[in-house]
């Protein structure tokens, strides 16, 4: 399951952060490609999982998906990619190249207010 090794990663992430801080986390936002793209439900679950009884216990996960873009070959127009629309919004052509895809990064973390 793809969702688990990146909730497993993202955990260590956060933990490293946490405790750096001495801070407790509470929410963290997560980017991903088209093609690195992750469930959201199956994220929080797997995240949750790996969280018990750690300082991560309770944190919400939101995830953020980036489009795939490309640059149509005919008038040099870069624009999201739909695959069910694979063609220029500006001139219609077919002819482009795919950019790469954006990786799975940790974007922000949000932690508790220490007071």
């Amino acid at each position: 399951m793809h969702e688990t090794v990146a909730a497993e990663s993202v955990l260590r992430s956060i933990q490293e952060h946490a405790q750096r801080l001495h801070a407790r986390p509470i929410r963290a936002v997560i980017s991903c490609g088209q093609f690195n793209a992750l469930n959201e439900e199956l994220m929080q679950f797997a995240f949750e999982t790996a969280a018990a009884g750690t300082i991560c216990e309770g944190m919400v996960i939101q995830i953020r998906q980036i489009p795939l873009r490309a640059v149509c070959s005919r008038c040099r127009k870069t624009f999201d990619l739909k695959l069910m629309e694979p063609f220029c919004p500006q001139c219609r052509g077919e002819d482009f190249e795919i950019q790469p895809d954006a990786p799975l990064i940790l974007e922000e973390i949000e932690f508790e207010d220490q007071q």
